[in-house]
């Protein structure tokens, strides 16, 4: 091995590690508590049906990340899909004025996994 590959377990790591992040948002279809613990937002009403919908997108992110783990395969949509919903809340977030609470946590879990997510970009395209 040369010093400028990678292993594949460092790869499928980083995935998983991708995918754990993912996975609080999306208990919060099967438990609506979560909402209130997460966000500080009620479980009740249309904003907690938005939201609990909301987390089955994150499921669907937790399940192709789980894939994009032992597949390689199913990375280059992954990584797009990981893309699209990171780099997206940062965006909005940014554009909202970085509130404080429990978004600046989102925000902040999101910058931490940049590294791991340009990794990840970059092994899946190259």
């Amino acid at each position: 091995m040369t010093s400028t590959s990678s292993s594949p377990l460092a790869l499928a790591a980083a995935w998983a590690l991708l995918t754990l992040l993912h996975l609080a948002p999306a208990a919060v279809a099967v438990r609506p508590s979560l909402l209130f613990t997460l966000y500080g937002v009620a479980p009740a009403g249309e904003l907690g049906v938005m939201l609990r919908h909301r987390g089955v997108l994150f499921a669907a992110l937790v399940v192709l990340g789980g894939l994009a783990v032992f597949d390689t395969g199913a990375r280059r949509a992954a990584s797009l899909a990981f893309a699209v919903s990171m780099l997206g809340f940062l965006a909005l977030y940014v554009a909202a004025g970085a509130p404080e609470g429990a978004l600046r946590r989102v925000a902040w879990a999101d910058l931490a996994a940049l590294p791991l997510l340009a990794y990840a970009l970059v092994k899946a395209w190259a």
